[in-house]
């Protein structure tokens, strides 16, 4: 631990993170048992509501789904943020808390994030109920962050960040054990967009492709040219990342198709890259199938940025993590292409998000966004202590 005493408030978030520990795991469970899509969370938003209000909090829920709140009464706010959405994955688990909704999980660990978020809500609203609380607190429980461009921007529409001075989030990282944080300075994430292109001709025989536009051919060379000449136009420094997702033309063996479509993302390191990505992606799919007589129609939907962490703000969270798990409980981590859309946030306010360690030590190593996820449920009172420590941390 940390060599100077802790703070009162310190003793106090350590004291009522374990005396509702059983019930953050409870809420977790029934978060996971009942996830729901993005834009949908009417359900985890009514939930979350009503217990941060007996905590104290002020809630402002949103026409849609999710809510603000706010404890404390005058000085700085600083902001804490979870995301509420689920994504639409079969949940391939046999734990009694399995999700109960056909083809939908919270495959990327929002319900760990929710109720560590909950937590942090309670033990902050005891801080402030003992006049400890220096400043003010604001809850951000986000909608949908699992679809482009996030329902961050929605939120700061609505006046989230109105006065926050900084902002702290973190997120599961199943190659992390339990107990641990991962920190970095500066980007932490990647830009992530999503690019559909669809591909028209006259259709035609398969014996006669030079009768007619060989169209699944075309839609052939967008899939593995595109990548290969956009990692060459922009700076490679920057790291882009073409990989598809969707590829589909055509019904018979013997027939060229008509129309073809293909989908994917388009990710890269830096923010210089992201904003040209946008603008080069058309012209690039048109010279690739102009020699082949087709038309393109490209659908490039501008995602998230990278999130950026601020070097104040993760040094405050660095110090909020060594007073919750001692000097060895943050590690360092590598940026990844991954699209977070906290990058929103810290394109308005300065802040940070950690990597939450869910993968039990000497266990098996899980991947995001797959259905057989599992965490560690501990991650959940480690996660609470943490955000609340960082909200007090200066």
């Amino acid at each position: 631990m940390s060599d100077s005493a802790p703070a009162p408030h310190e003793t106090l978030i350590d004291a009522v993170v374990d005396e509702h520990a059983d019930e953050l795991v409870e809420l977790r469970r029934d978060l996971h048992a009942h996830p729901e899509l993005s834009w949908r969370e009417l359900r985890t938003t009514a939930l979350v509501s009503a217990r941060i209000q007996r905590a104290g909090w002020r809630v402002t829920e949103l026409a849609r789904t999710g809510l603000v709140a706010d404890i404390g009464e005058e000085g700085p706010i600083v902001a804490l943020r979870a995301d509420l959405d689920a994504l639409p994955v079969p949940d391939l688990t046999s734990d009694p808390w399995a999700s109960t909704v056909e083809g939908v999980t919270h495959a990327c660990g929002h319900d760990v994030h929710t109720a560590a978020l909950v937590g942090a809500a309670i033990a902050l609203g005891r801080v402030h109920e003992a006049g400890l609380l220096p400043g003010r607190v604001r809850l951000l429980f986000q909608p949908a962050e699992e679809v482009m461009p996030g329902g961050a921007l929605s939120l700061m529409d609505l006046g989230a960040l109105d006065g926050v001075e900084r902002i702290f989030g973190l997120h599961c990282d199943p190659t992390l054990d339990v107990g641990r944080i991962g920190l970095r300075e500066g980007p932490i994430t990647g830009a992530a967009d999503h690019l559909d292109v669809t591909l028209s001709g006259s259709g035609g025989h398969t014996s006669r492709p030079h009768l007619t536009e060989d169209l699944t051919y075309a839609l052939a060379k967008v899939v593995t040219e595109l990548p290969s000449i956009l990692s060459r136009r922009l700076d490679p420094r920057s790291g882009v990342s073409v990989v598809w997702g969707i590829v589909r033309a055509g019904s018979a063996h013997n027939v060229i198709p008509a129309t073809g479509r293909i989908g994917g993302t388009v990710r890269m390191l830096d923010a210089i890259a992201w904003a040209e990505a946008e603008k080069m992606v058309p012209l690039l799919v048109e010279e690739i199938v102009a020699p082949y007589g087709v038309t393109a129609r490209v659908d490039y939907q501008r995602g998230v940025p990278p999130v950026v962490n601020d070097i104040a703000s993760i040094a405050i969270l660095g110090r909020a993590v060594e007073r919750v798990l001692g000097p060895g409980g943050h590690v360092p981590t590598q940026q990844s292409l991954g699209g977070e859309d906290f990058g929103w946030y810290l394109d308005r306010v300065p802040g940070a998000m950690g990597r939450l360690g869910t993968r039990t030590p000497g266990g098996p190593t899980y991947d995001l966004h797959q259905g057989n996820l599992r965490v560690d449920e501990r991650a959940v009172a480690v996660g609470a202590r943490v955000l609340a420590c960082a909200a007090l941390t200066r």
